[in-house]
């Protein structure tokens, strides 16, 4: 059968695409272009999916449903946790943490934000079950929160068999079983102790956090690093300490890790406040708690500039994880004064 666009049915060759002057395009210079266009989509595509959620949006969720849960004893933390996997899993792109498809392959640094987002989720999800929702060291742990920890520490890495996405999912969903039988909304014998010892210890682990954070943003220049291990002061000298520097390949890693910890614990502490005031008040430690907060979303003001930069602590360009340690550095100090106030306020 011969061709149908043969002009005179003797050729198997179809005609070439030409231009308005008659130029010939060829059917490698067609496919180059498509494959111009589909690069371009990704890209705008990869660069939507780069923005941070904004934390005022996410505080506006947490007052209008802590509206819902009036009176509720533990209703705004476990709504804070609630909003914080919701917005990994809902924010544009969802999680990019597992994805093995462009654009979101090709994206580093909100996987870094949400790692830092899932990490803090993590501790809060394990303070729940282990201190806030039980009131002596032997009393039964909330079955639903036995649930939810497991399923917040499962890698977040995992494309399938099971995804992360259905994981977090399933402890949703029993963390909203929690919030429900701790409204009534459910039968079932559930608390939230508002007690200033578990939150101090919940504090203990969020000190630690940001001194970690603290330590790794300092690192972004070289400096001297003293070997602790050692039995004694007389044992250290100088020529014992080594030049430590974050390699320059990973200082955008750490900086969105940052990032996601100081928004996920801004949003924790402000339904903290909620749920905890009256302790707060009792001990003289609602301006302290208060100040963590200002220095923590002061760390998530946005970032003018398509990388992040490495320069010198005193040098012509700036140096992006230096200026953030600052800031997180003075949440520690703050967190150190909270916890204080709280064991002998």
């Amino acid at each position: 059968m011969k061709k149908f666009w043969s002009k005179d049915w003797g050729s198997s060759e179809p005609p070439e695409i030409k231009d308005k002057d008659g130029s010939s395009w060829g059917w490698k210079k067609v496919s180059a272009l498509g494959v111009l266009i589909v690069a371009l989509c990704l890209g705008v595509l990869g660069i939507w999916w780069s923005f941070e959620p904004d934390l005022a949006d996410v505080y506006q969720q947490l007052d209008e449903q802590t509206d819902e849960y009036q009176g509720v004893a533990g209703a705004s933390t476990t709504l804070a946790l609630q909003l914080a996997m919701q917005t990994l899993l809902q924010k544009p792109g969802g999680l990019l943490s597992n994805d093995l498809m462009p654009p979101g392959r090709w994206v580093d640094n909100v996987p870094n934000w949400e790692y830092g987002v899932i990490v803090q989720s993590r501790d809060l999800a394990k303070a729940m079950r282990e201190g806030f929702s039980r009131s002596q060291a032997q009393s039964r742990e909330a079955p639903a929160l036995a649930i939810v920890e497991p399923r917040f520490n499962f890698d977040h890495r995992s494309w399938i068999l099971p995804s992360s996405e259905g994981e977090y999912r399933e402890g949703l969903e029993e963390l909203q079983d929690y919030l429900d039988r701790l409204s009534g909304q459910a039968e079932g014998d559930t608390r939230f102790f508002v007690r200033a010892d578990n939150l101090q210890r919940w504090l203990r682990s969020v000190e630690n956090r940001l001194g970690s954070l603290s330590q790794r943003l300092g690192a972004s220049v070289a400096g001297s690093r003293v070997d602790l291990s050692f039995q004694s002061v007389e044992e250290l000298s100088e020529d014992e300490g080594d030049l430590s520097q974050t390699s320059w390949n990973v200082i955008d890693d750490i900086f969105f890790e940052a990032r996601g910890s100081t928004w996920a614990i801004a949003l924790f502490l402000t339904a903290i406040e909620k749920d905890f005031g009256a302790v707060l008040d009792d001990k003289n430690a609602r301006v302290s708690l208060q100040q963590i907060i200002r220095e923590l979303e002061a760390a998530q003001e946005p970032l003018f500039g398509p990388i992040v930069l490495n320069g010198r602590g005193f040098g012509i360009f700036a140096n992006h994880s230096l200026v953030i340690a600052s800031y997180v550095a003075r949440a520690h100090a703050a967190t150190i004064e909270l916890r204080t106030l709280l064991i002998n306020g």
